[in-house]
């Protein structure tokens, strides 16, 4: 593959930055938004109903001119979207009650990793030794991390870290069988049609776990955080990184994601006074550091 002139490498370079800095402001959105007392299932439920209409003109774009889906694919986008969307968001809102933004996006960022290993259990795949190598001292990261909010916090910490992570796994599974999907259907139409399924589901999970009623109890201010987390943060971010892939590969567009981790934490400080530790600034650099190796040696 020839190398891209510097000059076009700019649109999708600044596409991937932004993309992975309002990626990285979900979480802080959803901390504010605990603040005002309101719970997961509605949080997420305002989060969804907002970005819907998004995904479905998203879903409607892709689709034209294409043939509709069979039944076949109707099932493996439904479980698609329930596993990697509605699923993985929901145990992550819930993760992000018990411990800081920061551990909550360094558990996210080694989820590379997580997908390899469920190559590996699942299809039986190797991986290189500096795979290996990468992937061991990112966890390590997200120990010395762990660790210390452990010491801050005590179970409740362990709890979150559990439930984030099972997030991770969950997002895993969805890249590891969307890879058929992808190529009979497209990105950008699998990305509408599974998002909008995951949206139903939270709706419909509201529904059924709140009184009606509810939804209009809440702050204003959670409203606005929706608003903003729907739009921001999900649906804007997913066109950016789709676009800065089309430009200048996935590779690049992924190392140019950890921007991503320091955005939180630096989000984190200023926004929530959340403390910015050596233990904190350790872990940081192990995962990141881990996650380049991982990277580098995948791509060759």
């Amino acid at each position: 593959m020839s190398q891209l002139p510097e000059r076009s490498l700019v649109p999708g370079l600044a596409l991937a930055v932004f993309g992975a800095i309002a990626f990285s402001g979900k979480a802080i959105i959803v901390k504010l938004a605990y603040r005002y007392g309101v719970d997961a299932v509605t949080l997420i439920m305002y989060r969804m109903l907002f970005a819907l209409p998004i995904f479905l003109v998203m879903a409607w774009w892709a689709s034209r001119g294409k043939p509709p889906l069979s039944g076949r694919d109707w099932l493996g986008v439904i479980g698609l979207g329930f596993t990697g969307y509605y699923l993985s968001s929901f145990l992550d809102f819930l993760g992000l009650q018990y411990i800081t933004a920061s551990l909550e996006r360094l558990i996210l960022y080694i989820n590379p990793t997580l997908v390899l290993l469920l190559g590996w259990l699942l299809y039986r795949k190797t991986f290189r030794p500096m795979q290996f190598v990468g992937m061991a001292i990112s966890y390590c990261g997200v120990i010395v991390v762990f660790g210390h909010e452990v010491q801050l916090q005590g179970g409740q910490a362990a709890l979150g870290t559990l439930l984030v992570l099972a997030s991770a796994v969950t997002y895993a599974i969805y890249l590891v069988y969307s890879g058929e999907l992808v190529q009979r259907l497209g990105s950008l139409r699998l990305v509408g049609l599974a998002t909008s399924v995951a949206c139903l589901c939270c709706l419909l999970q509201f529904a059924v776990l709140r009184p009606l009623g509810a939804a209009l109890e809440v702050a204003p201010q959670v409203i606005w955080l929706s608003v903003l987390n729907a739009t921001l943060c999900t649906a804007a971010p997913v066109l950016m990184v789709m676009m800065a892939i089309e430009r200048i590969g996935p590779a690049l567009s992924a190392q140019t994601g950890m921007i991503g981790p320091l955005t939180t934490i630096l989000l984190g400080v200023l926004i929530l006074g959340e403390p910015f530790t050596a233990w904190v600034a350790v872990g940081t650099v192990l995962v990141i550091a881990g996650i380049f190796v991982f990277s580098r040696s995948r791509s060759r």
